[in-house]
């Protein structure tokens, strides 16, 4: 009984979705948008809890353009992912995630506190 377990699971492996990682990868980008769109949201309200002033104005508009860019790169990339091979990320567009991803959170932050 033990050995139809092992050779099972081998056959389970053998057997793998390759659609499975492009998916997960996916729902990543999707999950990390989302995350960055709130982010934005509160970082507009918190800037406009107060009433409006130059600084959070500005502070604001340049939070929605990060996230922007943000979204049109995650979006590039699931647009990427629906191919039979997927290209790998390139490093340019993982090193301009990060950074709009980053300066995302300083702007949030920044209005919050």
């Amino acid at each position: 009984m033990s050995g139809a377990g092992r050779d099972g699971a081998r056959t389970a492996g053998a057997h793998r979705d390759p659609g499975l990682q492009p998916e997960r990868t996916r729902l990543a980008w999707r999950r990390t948008t989302l995350s960055a769109t709130v982010a934005a949201v509160l970082a507009v309200r918190a800037a406009l809890h107060g009433g409006a002033t130059a600084v959070g104005a500005a502070v604001s508009a340049l939070c929605c353009l990060l996230w922007l860019g943000f979204l049109l790169v995650a979006q590039f990339r699931i647009r990427r992912l629906d191919r039979a091979a997927p290209p790998a990320l390139t490093p340019r567009l993982a090193a301009a995630a990060v950074l709009g991803t980053a300066a995302l959170a300083v702007c949030a932050a920044a209005l919050v506190v």
